[in-house]
């Protein structure tokens, strides 16, 4: 698994290129006292909180992670706390309001925004709030510096973030996760990789950064999609997704019938490139590729004892609490 280790960005270094003048640093954008554009109930006091996040749209390839989200959101029935849908955030020629059938007659509007919504898995002494929603087409610092101040009130400990992205993976192999960490600790601890990579990046790297200079350690994991099958669902892609919030908050998350689904979408695309000479061909070189590939790290790497007791608490999560003892 490949990873970026995120440094702080200080107001010294946030210097807009070509220009001596400093970017106002996330912290001095918005104050935890106001919320624009913001609308729910006064926010719980909450204590040892994870921020499990995702973004639709440019960070969210075949839909994985925001379905991951959504069914975090569902088997813990959380609670919506704040719904961010301020206009200075959206573009929506870019992002258009969609209109809903309510019961048949009466029709609903929903715009883009982000929501934020609490729970407390069974079994589990955290609390965990869920940031779903729109990447938003504009004044990222800003709405970065507005969810920051919600986690300082949430007192917010660890922030989680999910995305995915295309690539040149086949789909009948496990699906590769990638990873950002913040600081070469935390990498080795998730069993993220080194990786090169500098680029373009969304609303999912940004709030990282902005959670690192604020002292919040933040992780985010990618899932890497087949480009040949993006569109959406992916529900093996979300489970790798999910199988790593497992990892990180140490608790079992209940997957139901996404194992199944994820099966069936695996046939189902084997199915549609069969159809195909070409794309069979296709396919069959990037499993080569990846196979080759796992071949030479195996040959090369030396076994990770904290990677298999990570796999081994796995495995113990799953055969129930009974089986510890046994």
């Amino acid at each position: 698994m490949a990873a970026i280790v995120v440094p702080v960005t200080t107001p010294e270094q946030s210097v807009r290129e070509g220009s001596s003048q400093p970017i106002t640093p996330y912290a001095e954008l918005v104050t935890p006292s106001n919320f624009s554009g913001t609308k729910g109930p006064d926010l719980p006091e909450l204590q040892n909180t994870i921020i499990v996040a995702a973004f639709e749209g440019w960070n969210d390839a075949g839909d994985a992670a925001s379905d991951a989200l959504e069914h975090l959101d569902a088997i813990w029935e959380a609670d919506t706390l704040i719904e961010i849908d301020d206009e200075a955030y959206y573009d929506y020629q870019v992002n258009r309001p969609v209109i809903r059938q309510v019961d048949g007659v009466t029709r609903e509007l929903v715009w883009p925004s982000m929501r934020i919504s609490h729970c407390r898995p069974p079994g589990s002494d955290r609390d965990i709030v869920l940031m779903h929603g729109v990447e938003p087409n504009m004044r990222w610092r800003t709405f970065c510096a507005e969810l920051l101040a919600i986690a300082d009130k949430l007192n917010v400990d660890t922030v989680v973030i999910l995305g995915a992205l295309l690539a040149d993976t086949p789909h009948t192999r496990p699906v590769p996760v990638s990873g950002a960490a913040y600081s070469p600790e935390s990498a080795k601890f998730f069993g993220l990789e080194e990786t090169r990579y500098e680029g373009p990046t969304g609303i999912a790297g940004v709030f990282q950064d902005a959670c690192v200079a604020a002292g919040i350690p933040a992780v985010t994991f990618w899932a890497a999609v087949p480009h040949y099958v993006s569109q959406p669902p992916n529900p093996k892609a979300t489970v790798a997704l999910l199988r790593r919030v497992e990892d990180v908050l140490d608790i079992e998350v209940p997957l139901a019938d996404l194992p199944i689904q994820a099966e069936e979408w695996e046939q189902a695309v084997t199915e549609m490139t069969t159809e195909d000479e070409e794309i069979a061909e296709y396919v069959a070189s990037l499993e080569q590729r990846g196979d080759a590939d796992v071949d030479m790290n195996e040959a090369l790497s030396k076994v990770d004892g904290d990677a298999l007791a990570a796999e081994f608490e796995r495995y113990l999560r799953r055969r129930g609490p009974g089986f510890r003892g046994q």
